[in-house]
């Protein structure tokens, strides 16, 4: 069983399942910390979580400095990408209402994904990752769509446009650095050094963004203990699972198997916030479970 876990896309789906599970916490966590503003939350989270990486990985990342010169523009791509990503992420919820940000970050990701591989791996697309990908991006929209969200209708028609422009940014950026780690990985660098390398230099970005954006930060012991906890948990033990994950499983499956997230972060917000979610939310939640059903019985194709 352990070598199985280890050596089979069965262990590495199962790792970034787990990673899904930790990053469908971050909403829920930021819900007890209202005070802090979502571009705040986002650089201290993932920039806090990348410096820990790094440090973690700081002597991986020295065993494998050669293979790391020999691919440095990818190593570069993957370090603006997440520097990126969730700065355009939270802002495209804040322009253009959670439900459409939600679907445009996070459903657009496996097929731009899936995009990199065909033009630059020369992968072919297979029918059931089609399926998949499409059951999906239908789950989290019905699911987006069903949740008892507050609707930002005083957001101008400009505004939405410019978040649904925000949201292809942070699905573009979230597809680039899944692609640039796999790359890394499949090129002989150690996941752990990869992932180390591409998060610590997006924190050396995000980071010093928290001196415009984390006022909020200590106002409140509660607001320290949930950046702590996302810095920790989702974000540090997440990319460790999810770098783990990309050893075996390719970046556009590794995207479409974190639909999981939403579904995630939904049942927690209904368990634990009190959110309401309508039965369209709950076909969008069954259709989720669907898609990533159908992945998990599958190789990489």
């Amino acid at each position: 069983m352990i070598s199985l876990i280890k050596n089979s896309s069965y262990g590495g789906t199962i790792a970034i399942l787990v990673a899904s599970v930790l990053w469908g916490t971050t909403g829920t966590a930021a819900a007890f910390a209202p005070t802090l503003g979502p571009l705040a939350i986002g650089a201290v989270a993932m920039g806090g979580g990348g410096f820990l990486q790094a440090l973690v990985a700081s002597r991986a990342i020295r065993e494998n400095r050669q293979f790391i010169r020999e691919n440095l523009s990818i190593l570069l791509l993957g370090i603006v990408a997440v520097g990126i990503y969730p700065l355009a992420f939270y802002s495209s919820m804040h322009y253009a209402g959670i439900t459409i940000g939600t679907v445009v970050s996070i459903g657009t990701a496996p097929l731009i994904a899936a995009i990199l591989e065909r033009f630059f791996d020369r992968k072919a697309l297979s029918t059931i990752w089609f399926l998949s990908f499409v059951c999906g991006v239908l789950g989290v929209s019905m699911l987006s769509m069903g949740e008892s969200h507050a609707v930002q209708e005083s957001t101008n028609q400009w505004n939405k446009f410019f978040g649904v422009f925000l949201g292809l940014v942070a699905a573009t950026t979230y597809s680039l650095y899944s692609w640039a780690a796999k790359r890394l990985i499949d090129r002989g660098v150690a996941s752990k050094a990869a992932m180390g390398m591409i998060m610590g230099g997006g924190a050396v970005i995000l980071l010093p963004t928290l001196l415009v954006t984390g006022g909020g930060l200590l106002q409140s012991s509660t607001n320290l203990l949930v950046a702590g906890y996302m810095m920790l948990i989702p974000m540090f033990l997440g990319y460790l699972l999810f770098g783990f994950g990309l050893k075996t499983v390719n970046a556009s499956k590794a995207t479409t198997l974190t639909l999981f997230e939403p579904l995630v972060a939904a049942v927690f917000a209904i368990v634990l916030v009190g959110e309401h979610v309508s039965w369209v939310g709950w076909i969008g939640m069954f259709l989720i479970f669907i898609c990533i059903l159908i992945l998990s019985k599958t190789k990489n194709a």
